[in-house]
């Protein structure tokens, strides 16, 4: 019977593949350490994002490769930990350092959901261990006070490149909107240079520190603070917020369109109120119609995260300042946002993976031409 070693164990574990990214855990570096006393070992495998959909299946294939090589091994221990990697771009790192990520969460029109995903979205990441920010990007109607229970206003604290204001947080998140600096009920009568402008400061002029993922609460539409955002910083990606009918779709097809052509990667689609279960009957309601946010998708090469029900318990939530899927984490609608957070953490890995291994590939095909 041969002797168990570190490199008998890092061969089974060549065997085992991400799903998601199709190469091997040892050659994606997510195997931080193994450890061999006697018949037992120990490994650590590091994933890109603590929000993984598939490390139960990771942690279990390990365990199965390494049983059926070393049958001798009295005990397997595999733990999981995850360091989320970062898009790159050396302009994030000037204007937010210590950002890895940022994602804007987008609709071509109004009332489609889009603050509502953007928030749960937030909460269901920072719930499953990331470090999440969140920016209320639309100006005109902030609605992150309100949806995650706080008027708190932000501290003012002196750096070495001036003052800066400390965000505010609620449930695990870091927060920052307009709707923090001025009265209740007051209108923000500008005009879109001065929309732009304050978004441009809550990034250069909020101390933000470490964050895995900061996302952006855009208005509707294609205009100003859009194109102010794209041109400030490379985004890592969009999500797209629709509603299954069509003239949600016309519009959600222009927004997305908008991304691709300032060349910021679409991430995915997302559909809410994508149909109604009535809760004496039990009977499922496509309302909206039904299939629109995977038809987008489809049509535009990119993935379609999930679709949201329509539940009045997350208007309940949005009104009272505690987000469902952080009050009611064991309904089916905390469920679905948990899922879609985690689909759309695992797009953002692939993307950040594909683009590092890039530059490699192409010095490989290079050489073979």
């Amino acid at each position: 019977m041969s002797k168990i070693t570190r490199e008998s164990v890092l061969n089974s574990l060549r065997k085992v593949n991400d799903p998601d990214l199709h190469r091997d855990l040892v050659t994606l570096n997510m195997v931080k350490n193994v450890s061999v006393e006697g018949n037992s070992i120990a490994v650590e495998v590091e994933l890109t994002t603590p929000a993984c959909p598939l490390k139960d299946k990771i942690k279990s294939d390990c365990y199965n490769s390494i049983k059926a090589d070393h049958p001798e091994a009295d005990a397997i221990a595999v733990s999981m930990t995850a360091r989320v990697l970062g898009s790159a771009g050396s302009k994030v790192e000037d204007i937010l350092p210590g950002v890895k990520n940022t994602i804007a969460v987008a609709s071509g029109k109004g009332g489609v959901g889009k603050s509502t995903v953007a928030v749960n979205l937030a909460v269901a990441l920072a719930k499953q261990g990331a470090k999440v920010g969140l920016i209320d990007a639309d100006i005109y109607g902030p609605s992150i006070p309100l949806m995650l229970g706080t008027n708190e206003q932000p501290k003012m604290v002196e750096t070495p490149t001036g003052p800066k204001m400390i965000p505010v947080e609620n449930f695990g998140i870091k927060l920052m909107s307009i709707g923090f600096l001025v009265e209740d009920n007051a209108p923000i009568i500008w005009r879109g240079p001065m929309a732009s402008g304050a978004v441009k400061q809550f990034m250069s002029e909020v101390l933000w520190d470490e964050l895995d993922y900061l996302v952006f609460d855009m208005p509707p539409g294609t205009g100003d603070i859009q194109l102010t955002l794209c041109q400030t910083i490379p985004l890592t990606g969009a999500i797209i917020v629709t509603t299954p009918q069509e003239v949600s779709l016309i519009d959600a097809r222009k927004a997305l369109k908008m991304f691709n052509r300032v060349n910021v990667p679409v991430i995915g689609v997302v559909e809410n109120m994508s149909y109604f279960i009535a809760p004496d009957t039990g009977n499922k309601y496509d309302i909206f119609g039904n299939g629109g946010g995977e038809k987008l998708a489809l049509e535009n090469d990119t993935r379609f995260l999930g679709g949201l029900p329509i539940d009045p318990r997350i208007r309940i939530g949005g009104d009272n300042g505690v987000p469902m899927v952080y009050d009611m984490p064991d309904s089916d609608h905390a469920k679905c946002i948990l899922e879609i957070a985690q689909n759309m953490a695992a797009q953002v890995s692939i993307n950040n993976i594909n683009a590092a291994l890039q530059p490699k590939l192409d010095i490989i095909l290079g050489d073979e031409d």
